[in-house]
């Protein structure tokens, strides 16, 4: 199994500290696989989209904007 260095600040350190008894190597390598799995998906489900960046940008814009009036609505 191959090795990574994975770096974290001071403070984050002394927090992981705090819990001795979790394998943080494991939490990492899943954390990692977690997210390998997600892109996978994405990639298969976006493969044979015709949509170009500056349209996907476009798309989040609008859910991005259409999101923040309706939190804004909300605490309103």
């Amino acid at each position: 199994m191959l090795s990574i260095t994975v770096n974290v600040d001071d403070d984050l350190k002394e927090r992981m500290e705090k819990h001795p008894e979790i394998n943080w190597s494991e939490v990492t390598r899943q954390a990692i696989q977690e997210k390998v799995e997600t892109l996978e998906v994405m990639d298969e489900l976006t493969s044979e989209s015709e949509l170009t960046e500056s349209d996907v940008q476009e798309i989040a814009d609008k859910i991005n904007e259409s999101g923040r009036k309706r939190v804004d609505e909300e605490s309103a």
